[in-house]
């Protein structure tokens, strides 16, 4: 928190710092409003439908927001061998 300004500009702190931690909440927010709106459908259809959007939304969220080694953001492994 000292060198915010410095740390901002470097890919991977802002990453795991900020974007990956943010955009996990929103997407766990994301999620349970659709839970919460679906338990008030009345049909089960609509419950259905209502689960499927929203939680093809915090899907697509969580996946933007994992950092794959394709997408060149960060260089990490996807298993650490330690």
């Amino acid at each position: 928190m000292q060198n915010f300004d410095e740390a901002i500009h470097l890919r991977e702190i802002r990453f795991f710092g900020m974007e990956h931690s943010l955009m996990m909440f929103v997407a766990v927010s994301v999620i349970s409003v659709g839970s919460a709106k679906a338990k008030r459908k009345n049909t089960d259809r609509d419950k259905f439908k209502t689960m499927t959007i929203w939680f093809t939304i915090g899907l697509l969220i969580i996946l933007s927001s994992i950092p794959w080694p394709f997408t060149g953001l960060v260089s990490r492994p996807y298993f650490r061998p330690f």
